[in-house]
């Protein structure tokens, strides 16, 4: 892997970051890749979920706290850089935080799109991986809001006619979708019920639309599948340990079940390329 590739994550909320694609990225990073990572909110609307963080000092701090348990994260993972777009985070739908102006989903899209050309710009990724189109199985506003801006990010970085004041262009080379494939809940399904462990997997996961046609890249990541869960204990607040859904499987049973991170391949610009197995196939 030659070391000066670099690579772009965007991301709703502190957390997404360990639970979307985080075996891929501590993959590339050990292998010489720059990571970089935006994170267009600071998850002031989490919930605690886990009961031994659900004190006041947490609750009084928590979007100090949610920084702190981001910047642990994105170490474990292996990130080089994290940014903030600078965003409050929005809340769910018909939630007075989702009325405040200041929140992600109000945000003027101009502006939004703005920032992360700048960041961009400044991080010149050959690789952005960003959230899909087809959101129907969870719409939270942030994780829409994501692919709003994305598109027309990665339309404008390397159009010296756009935001001239945001920085140099630059053209980044490749756009992925991550996505959860139903054959990895399938797999992780399956492997419950093998070890006779309780599935967290009822039927409303397997009655959300499947987009496994789509997907167009597979990572193999089961040797990074520990580092993804420590990368997801480091978020504290968010993450209850004792959560069978995350941490039900052990992790090397996680990664024997689906060794896989899956992707989409949205835009290229190096051409049409199919079932790949690297985020930089074409590149070299």
């Amino acid at each position: 892997m030659p070391n000066e590739f670099r690579m772009m994550t965007i991301h709703a909320h502190p957390d997404d970051e360990s639970s979307k694609g985080a075996g891929s990225v501590a993959m590339y990073s050990d292998a010489g890749v720059i990571a970089s990572l935006v994170c267009c909110t600071g998850g002031e609307e989490g919930d605690i979920l886990n009961p031994a963080m659900d004190l006041p000092e947490v609750k009084e701090n928590l979007a100090k706290v949610r920084r702190d348990e981001l910047a642990r994260a994105a170490e474990i993972i292996g990130y080089k850089h994290v940014h903030y777009l600078g965003y409050r985070d929005s809340g769910m739908p018909d939630t007075d935080a989702n009325e405040n102006p200041d929140c992600f989903a109000n945000a003027p899209l101009e502006e939004a799109v703005e920032r992360l050309v700048r960041i961009i710009r400044e991080e010149r990724p050959h690789v952005i991986v960003t959230y899909p189109d087809d959101q129907q199985g969870y719409q939270h506003p942030d994780h829409l809001r994501v692919f709003d801006i994305s598109l027309p990010a990665w339309e404008a970085a390397g159009d010296s006619s756009k935001y001239s004041e945001s920085g140099d262009p630059w053209t980044p080379l490749k756009l992925y979708y991550t996505t959860w494939s139903r054959a990895r809940i399938e797999a992780l399904h399956n492997m419950f019920l093998k070890l006779e462990i309780e599935s967290p997997f009822n039927e409303a996961w397997f009655d959300r639309p499947s987009q496994d046609h789509r997907i167009t890249t597979k990572i193999d990541v089961s040797d990074f599948s520990q580092r993804r869960t420590d990368a997801l204990l480091a978020h504290a607040t968010q993450v209850d340990p004792e959560s069978p859904f995350w941490f039900g499987l052990p992790s090397d049973k996680s990664a024997e079940a689906y060794p896989w991170d899956d992707y989409i391949l949205a835009f290229s610009r190096v051409g049409p390329i199919g079932n790949e197995t690297d985020l930089f196939e074409g590149l070299a």
